[in-house]
């Protein structure tokens, strides 16, 4: 017999609209169930046809799930979103051969509930985005197609996701220095700037540079489509002279370049590259959609990244926050040794709110900041993408709301001795620590998650290396302080378990409630009613 798979039709759909999942494969008849936070919203006999049409859906994320004989034989997920921009899972693009037809982004877009993907590299020139005609080679000698390029924005589009043309904001080639080298930011030996020998940094907020770039933008986003754009720049200089003499503080030229493609493109999505988080306490008040930060040395470790979300999410006004950590580690290691690493960097990004840009193209993932040096996933890998990002969309309202607050150092630890989680042979802590159990707890209104992270397997804490297995734990009991005579209702959801939430037998002794908890694998989420809420019981 062969499997069934569920594919949204979509990325996103908006509250009220009719959702569609294409069923392949196997199409059997059986019963489909759609979950939130693990309580059932809605039944459906399905009788074996090709798409499944749920019922009109508030906002929120969910679970679907295909049942045949009481067995779950296939599960996907479904965002539903009034403001797209709201939550970024951001994917990439770096191919554009003349018989592209953006089939193979689309698909991964569907599978992954991306909301965006970055088309890399689409460009003649980083000076000169169309002054290549219809077919052209790239600055680094890439073939182009630029009629394959407004496909691919337009599959990507018609799947639901933004398309965004890559442009660096203050990058010149070779040919066109001539003309912009009078814009050019010198170190103190008064040399230009300089991407090696392949692009030289002018002032992006050069009064002449910047009405350049930004007509270029917009002239690119009339021929091609693009919903938007992803602006980079390389993280260096941070401050510099002009060749005119001119002392400029690139931060703040960042901002001014930010903000006036905003005056010309309002409607477009913006999202800028902070590099190695600079300068994202200035550029977090530009007008951009996103707080979009690539982690370099010495952000090398698992609590680094989390310390970065945490500063980014403070910035970011409700924006979503995205981390481009590119895992080199699959150029090196044993998939089934990376794809540890990728489960265990996505449960302390998606732990503390924000999103990793990985996964693109047709079942590709980036290792290397020029894009087109991607891999082809492993099937192991395609696994651990398509669960957990089914995961991350099923379970939004606990890991990726704004509202979400850290309550950790108020209500963990024997001095509050409100909620915690023990296990009697492990060492749980609130650092990333190889070694121990990593427990982080957050909260809004009268509900708590906790975050369990197991790193005991671990040597060390860098997010791209090579992990050893991750030992499976077990004894872990939560002991939360109850309110009155009612006991809290506890879930427990796992990726890497049956993915949705399920309730937990609770007792109640005196003043705390205590509950087992069940086997820890790389990451559970226990959310933690303290009313109780029987009425929302499945």
């Amino acid at each position: 017999m062969t499997s069934t798979i569920l594919l949204p039709e979509r990325a996103q759909w908006a509250p009220g609209a009719p959702v569609g999942i294409e069923v392949r494969g196997d199409r059997s008849p059986g019963t489909v169930r759609v979950r939130r936070l693990g309580n059932q919203v809605a039944e459906i006999g399905y009788l074996g046809e090709a798409v499944i049409t749920l019922p009109a859906l508030d906002e929120g994320g969910y679970g679907v799930e295909l049942e045949r004989d009481g067995t779950v034989v296939s599960r996907t997920a479904i965002d539903v979103r009034a403001d797209p921009a709201a939550r970024m899972r951001y994917g990439f693009v770096a191919a554009y051969p003349p018989s592209g037809d953006g089939s193979g982004i689309a698909e991964t877009v569907r599978r992954l509930h991306l909301t965006a993907v970055q088309c890399y590299d689409w460009a003649y020139r980083h000076a000169d985005l169309l002054g290549g005609g219809d077919e052209y080679r790239d600055a680094l000698d890439q073939p182009i197609s630029l009629e394959t390029v407004r496909r691919t924005v337009a599959a990507i589009r018609g799947v639901g996701a933004a398309a965004l043309g890559y442009a660096a904001v203050y990058a010149v080639g070779p040919a066109e220095w001539d003309r912009w080298q009078h814009d050019a930011l010198l170190d103190a030996t008064g040399a230009p700037y300089a991407l090696g020998d392949f692009l030289f940094i002018v002032d992006p907020a050069s009064p002449d540079w910047l009405e350049h770039f930004v007509a270029d933008l917009v002239a690119a986003r009339d021929a091609v489509g693009f919903d938007g754009f992803h602006l980079d720049q390389y993280g260096y200089p941070k401050r510099a002279l002009r060749a005119d003499g001119e002392l400029v503080d690139v931060a703040e030229s960042f901002t001014t370049s930010i903000n006036t493609i905003r005056r010309s493109l309002p409607n477009a999505r913006l999202v800028f590259n902070q590099v190695n988080d600079f300068p994202t306490w200035r550029t977090a008040d530009a007008a951009q959609d996103a707080i979009y930060i690539e982690p370099w040395a010495p952000q090398t470790t698992l609590g680094a990244l989390a310390a970065t979300v945490d500063r980014a999410r403070a910035l970011a006004d409700d924006r979503p926050v995205v981390l481009a950590a590119y895992h080199h580690v699959y150029d090196t290691a044993e998939a089934a040794d990376a794809d540890r690493a990728l489960r265990l960097t996505m449960a302390v990004l998606h732990s503390h709110g924000a999103t990793q840009l990985l996964a693109g193209e047709a079942d590709r993932i980036l290792v290397d900041p020029y894009y087109v040096r991607n891999l082809v996933a492993a099937d192991s890998t395609a696994d651990v993408l398509r669960r957990w990002y089914d995961f991350l969309v099923e379970h939004d309202e606990v890991l990726m709301d704004p509202r979400l607050a850290d309550v950790t150092a108020a209500v963990a630890g024997d001095y509050n001795d409100d909620c915690d989680v023990r296990f009697p042979s492990h060492e749980v802590g609130g650092e990333a620590a190889a070694g121990t159990v990593y427990r982080r707890i957050t909260g809004v209104g009268g509900r708590l998650i906790v975050h369990l992270v197991n790193l005991v397997g671990q040597e060390e804490s860098g997010w791209d290396t090579a992990k050893s297995p991750i030992p499976a734990i077990d004894g872990g009991r939560l002991r939360v302080r109850v309110t009155g005579d009612r006991a809290p209702r506890v879930r427990v959801a796992d990726p890497d378990g049956s993915g949705r939430m399920e309730d937990q037998v609770v007792s109640v002794d005196g003043t705390h409630a205590d509950i087992a908890l069940p086997a820890l694998r790389a990451w559970q989420v226990v959310v933690i009613d303290l009313d109780g809420a029987d009425e929302e019981r499945p």
